[in-house]
């Protein structure tokens, strides 16, 4: 049984169903850590996967395979709204020029900014805010200190046609370097700014400074950037300008698509190298 891209063996099923039983009154944090401690699963840098493996689990009780223990804390405080953007008696100015050499990206370390990238996607992005499982980092955009853009980038895909055929690696490859892989999960340029541009500089200002960010919160490089773009809402005008490239076009299925209805949106398939070699790397 496969989730979150980790093949689950029957022995492993019931080495996590004996963990609930002996210790009923863990916490779903608790059980994780000790779950990846107990299978080693471990993240390139030697750290444990428990956000992973706390969506596993979950996903793992939809199927009924067991019953986790109580949530301790029901609602993430993450959905709370923001004051900044909460004020509907004084809603945002247009801002008709933003000079884009005086841009700056700024890496989500804090709580307060935390915050803030989560209420704006959560009201601005039409597919709103989710928490993200595994390795992430989110980025805020600003011109002369007023917010204008935020980006995220976690977890690509287990598996995408368009995106496999282009690094042209074995399944056997894609399994073993699947985390040199991120994915831009979000992407989001404010409503009420208009400025030509403006997205593909900071497409292009963030992806220059991503190896870095990431290589120091998980001491490993990623070597490529995936991103899917809905055809029936964007054609990927700000990515073809930061000179990604479109690979092809998703089947419409999604990872969870068993029976093969493709009820999801196609959606155009972009990816970044971010270093000349990436094949090498990816392909070993």
């Amino acid at each position: 049984m496969k989730y979150c891209g980790r093949n689950f063996e029957q022995f492993e099923i019931e080495c996590i169903r004996n963990i609930i039983a002996e210790t009923p009154d863990l916490s779903r944090y608790r059980l994780s850590r000790i779950v990846c401690e107990q299978l080693n699963w471990r993240r390139p840098d030697g750290g444990l996967k428990d956000m992973s493996c706390r969506v596993a689990l979950l996903r793992m009780q939809t199927d009924g395979l067991f019953k986790l223990p109580m949530a301790k804390r029901l609602k993430p405080t993450a959905y709370v709204e923001h004051p900044e953007i909460d004020n509907a008696a004084n809603p945002p100015l247009t801002i008709p020029e933003i000079d884009l050499a005086r841009l700056t990206v700024e890496l989500v370390t804090e709580k307060p900014d935390s915050l803030l990238w989560n209420a704006y996607v959560r009201r601005y992005h039409y597919l709103g805010y989710q928490l993200m499982a595994g390795a992430q980092l989110r980025y805020l955009v600003r011109a002369d200190g007023v917010v204008v853009s935020l980006l995220s980038f976690s977890a690509s895909a287990w598996k995408t046609k368009p995106r496999d055929e282009y690094i042209g690696w074995s399944p056997e490859q894609r399994q073993r370097n699947l985390h040199l892989v991120v994915n831009n999960s979000r992407f989001l340029v404010l409503p009420w700014i208009r400025c030509q541009n403006l997205a593909s500089r900071a497409l292009a200002l963030t992806s220059r400074r991503l190896s870095s960010d990431w290589q120091e919160r998980y001491s490993y490089r990623p070597v490529l950037i995936e991103t899917f773009v809905e055809d029936n809402r964007f054609h990927g005008t700000c990515y073809k300008a930061a000179n990604w490239y479109c690979s092809g076009k998703t089947q419409g299925r999604g990872k969870l698509d068993c029976d093969q209805r493709r009820a999801l949106p196609i959606k155009s398939v972009w990816l970044y190298p971010l270093i000349a070699n990436f094949r090498q790397h990816l392909c070993k």
